[in-house]
């Protein structure tokens, strides 16, 4: 006899990541996988089975799943930043499923502004609002273009002129699968686009400068799946062209920031808001 099917409730969303310490779901230890027993004797989570002590899914949850009177939830979102790299703009797309909730009747507007009141400074989530199965697949096959803010140092200074020269072309780029997510991708080689759209001389503390700097604040956008830190860096050759073979010296990124998730194209992406409430603008 088959059982009934589990009552789902999908939320979704968009997360603005304030920190640098935050991955978007939980970072299960890679020794342990956080099994209850061999993460007691784990040395390199120390006994958490996790590398992080939270995520933005853990966050939200947290919250949420209270309020539902349910603690068993998948998390999903259009895409993923590292670790330490910020979500700013508008946020990243995302759907909570929440599975077997016991409770349904939950006003989103309040969870909302609690999930922003427990985590200020950390995170906020923006637009929270009843969603469906479907809206799931969308949100991870849908490509987006995304816009980036970066901190770039190079090993000698640069005149700004010679950034200027590379504002607003798109280029094409061959990019190969960098070592740092070889572990989890197949290594290949991508064509990617890139464009270059401002470069602004600074100190490490993000304050301009005047003249040649060894530091940069560079913007720019990109196709979806193209590894920003690669583009700056060049990574040996693995990226070609990078902004380091473009400006001839060597660049790394120092801090990285999404600020806006576009269209495929690079285009301004509409914003799927939450509906209004039954009776507003009588």
């Amino acid at each position: 006899m088959n059982s009934a099917p589990k009552a789902k409730v999908f939320l979704e969303g968009r997360y603005r990541k304030l920190t640098r310490d935050l991955p978007q779901t939980i970072l299960y230890c890679p020794e342990c996988k956080g099994h209850p027993r061999r993460k007691r004797n784990c040395e390199r989570c120390e006994g958490f089975g996790t590398l992080a002590k939270d995520s933005v899914q853990q966050l939200v949850a947290w919250v949420v799943g209270k309020a539902f009177g349910t603690r068993k939830n998948k998390f999903h979102g259009s895409g993923r930043e590292d670790v330490d790299v910020r979500m700013l703009g508008s946020g990243r797309p995302f759907v909570l499923e929440l599975e077997s909730p016991k409770v349904l009747d939950v006003d989103l507007a309040e969870l909302e502004a609690e999930v922003n009141r427990r985590n200020e400074g950390r995170l906020e989530v923006v637009g929270l609002h009843h969603s469906e199965k479907a809206r799931v697949a969308y949100l991870k096959e849908t490509p987006h273009a995304k816009r980036y803010g970066a901190l770039v140092e190079c090993d000698e200074p640069v005149d700004p002129a010679a950034f200027e020269a590379l504002l607003g072309e798109r280029r094409t780029i061959a990019q190969r699968t960098p070592q740092r997510v070889a572990h989890r991708r197949a290594d290949l080689e991508r064509e990617r686009w890139i464009e270059l759209e401002a470069a602004r001389p600074c100190n490490a503390s993000r304050e301009p400068v005047e003249g040649p700097s060894r530091m940069f604040e560079v913007e720019l956008s990109t196709q979806h799946g193209t590894y920003v830190k690669e583009v700056l860096s060049g990574e040996d050759g693995a990226t070609r062209p990078s902004l380091s073979g473009l400006l001839g010296v060597p660049c790394r990124c120092v801090e990285l920031d999404v600020l806006d998730i576009l269209g495929e194209e690079g285009t301004p992406e509409v914003v799927r808001q939450r509906p209004p409430e039954f009776g507003a603008g009588l």
